[in-house]
Order: structure tokens, then sequence, then C-alpha cells
């Protein structure tokens, strides 16, 4: 795997891209940053991101099975034990993230 930008890398110990086990995949050992410099997950994408197929999340009700109704009034009574809060999103944190109302 090469980078597409010549000299984006200065020599072969920087590349960390690899091909992965499973055909058609490339992985990589770190973070990865489009539209900035400084990612601070596994991947971080400033701006649009466009998805031509679908994405699949914990919550996501097809990765799910067993799904039963509950009781709701345990449930209204499990709610209102919860601590409710309201914040503003430090400075540093919003204008990395673009939000613009903190």
């Amino acid at each position: 795997f090469q980078a597409s930008n010549p000299g984006q890398f200065e020599n072969d110990s920087d590349v960390l891209w690899q091909r992965g086990h499973v055909p058609e995949t490339t992985v990589y050992h770190g973070r990865v940053g489009i539209n900035t410099d400084a990612p601070d997950e596994a991947l971080v994408v400033c701006g649009n991101a466009k998805v031509m197929g679908r994405v699949m999340h914990p919550s996501d009700s097809r990765a799910k099975q067993n799904i039963q109704e509950v009781d709701t009034n345990e449930q209204l009574r499990r709610i209102t034990q919860m601590r409710l809060v309201e914040f503003d999103y430090k400075p540093e944190f919003a204008s990395v993230m673009g939000i613009k109302n903190t």
C-alpha cells in the first residue's frame, strides 16, 4: 500500500497501512484524521461523510435478538432515579468539533 500523495511518508518505516487478512481490506494501526491533523479517536472526520451503504451500530435493531416489551411502570420508576444534568461544552472541544451553540 502506498500513499496517494508523493512524499507523504518519509520512509517505509513510517507506513502503518497494511493489507488486511480478509480480501479487499486495509488495516491502519493508529488514529486516522480526515481534514484534521490531530485525531483524538480511531477515526475523526471533520466535515460531511457520505455513506453509500448501511452503517451498523450496537443500538441497531439488526444487531439484536430477544427484543421484548417491558413493564412501563417499572421503567418510569427507574427513570425517576436517574441523575439529570445540564452542561456546556468546553470551548476547546466545541471549536474542534465545529459546535457553535455550546
